[in-house]
């Protein structure tokens, strides 16, 4: 789809209803023009008499992409003193007041500078969404909170400013930039993405060849994964289709729960599913007896499972294959999913009698067991 279809179809959207319309940019990495693709449509929605401001872009001094700002109205940043600096944040409560039809707001991984009504950025675009305004963005596929491991994996990064999978969820529309790995290496040592003195690092490290194609396989494969929901919700189905429900089990262990929770989450995302994060709290682990790190585990990977759009059940059980079965029967589970064996919980489940009849009840009820690594 060229830049002029695509913004026609944004603004069709726009027309259908006056609630806030979220459309939403994703690539693979910096520099593959997710900023420039945006101002273009701010371009052609301002020559179709929509009224369009930016409200947050940020060009990183790259020409081509600062020209394209010549014409554009933008509603002026807000200033705020951080730690003896002068520093710049986008103005939330001027782009409400103001009421564009639509808004550009850049970098939606954004941390806020602290004193901010929001944490973060995309917090800010909910808000401005919620206010019947529409919404143009863009963030990098690093930067979603479930792939954050699959990102470390790959880049050797841990990324600090994630999003939540529901945030890309909520969006009408899904668009990936897309460049070859050739193409966008050619960009940098052209200079279009980072001044002379950052492209020699950047090339031994993030924009290594294989690095890309990895990362681009990602943005594909969320773009995909967001039509397929699309047409799942939108387009009508066989009545008949099974609804999948998925139970991530989880023990008080940080990262291996931490794991699950992303992995079901994914799951749960490409099927536009219903999902729970279940944890089975046993004698031994009352929180007079639990360690307090392993409570502070606990308390995060709820935090994250919400953010990610699980809702939590915390039961007291005795027997944790059996609190689990029972979810299964209440909840209509169609798939559990749980830790490899030398997660404690899977320890747990195994050194009882009853893991048989966790088998049993799931194969007799068509329900699936998956073991995530």
């Amino acid at each position: 789809m060229d830049e002029r279809k695509s913004a026609e179809h944004f603004l069709d959207l726009i027309q259908k209803s006056r609630k806030g319309k979220f459309k939403l940019y994703i690539g693979m990495s910096a520099g593959v023009g997710k900023t420039f693709r945006m101002l273009q449509e701010a371009h052609t929605l301002l020559r179709n008499g929509i009224d369009v401001k930016i409200g947050y872009i940020e060009t990183h001094a790259r020409a081509e992409t600062q020209a394209l700002l010549n014409g554009l109205p933008i509603i002026p940043r807000r200033t705020l003193f951080y730690k003896g600096k002068e520093l710049e944040e986008l103005d939330l409560q001027a782009i409400i007041n103001l009421r564009p039809e639509v808004v550009i707001v850049d970098e939606l991984a954004h941390t806020n500078i602290e004193g901010s009504k929001n944490e973060k950025r995309w917090q800010d675009v909910k808000d401005i969404l919620d206010a019947g305004i529409n919404v143009i963005s863009a963030v990098n596929i690093q930067h979603i909170e479930s792939l954050h491991e699959d990102i470390k994996q790959i880049t050797s990064i841990s990324v600090q400013e994630r999003i939540p999978d529901s945030i890309v969820a909520e969006a009408d529309e899904v668009v990936n930039i897309d460049l070859t790995s050739e193409e966008l290496i050619d960009r940098l040592k052209d200079g279009k993405i980072y001044e002379q003195s950052k492209i020699e690092a950047a090339l031994n490290n993030f924009f290594k060849n294989e690095h890309i194609l990895q990362l681009r396989e990602l943005a594909l494969k969320e773009v995909a994964s967001q039509v397929q929901r699309k047409v799942e919700t939108e387009v009508i189905l066989d009545r008949n289709i099974k609804k999948e429900r998925f139970l991530a089990c989880i023990s008080s262990n940080e990262k291996t729960a931490k794991n699950i929770i992303r992995k079901t989450a994914r799951l749960a995302n490409y099927y536009n599913s219903k999902w729970y994060v279940m944890y089975v709290q046993i004698p031994k682990e009352n929180p007079d007896k639990i360690a307090l790190d392993k409570q502070r585990y606990l308390i995060n990977n709820f935090k994250l499972a919400t953010e990610l759009g699980a809702e939590i059940i915390k039961v007291k059980a005795k027997n944790t294959t059996k609190a689990i079965i029972k979810e299964c029967e209440d909840r209509k589970i169609t798939t559990v999913c749980i830790g490899k064996p030398h997660i404690t919980l899977t320890k747990i489940i195994l050194a009882t009698d009853t893991f048989n009849a966790l088998l049993n009840k799931l194969s007799k009820e068509n329900i699936d067991l998956v073991i995530l690594s």
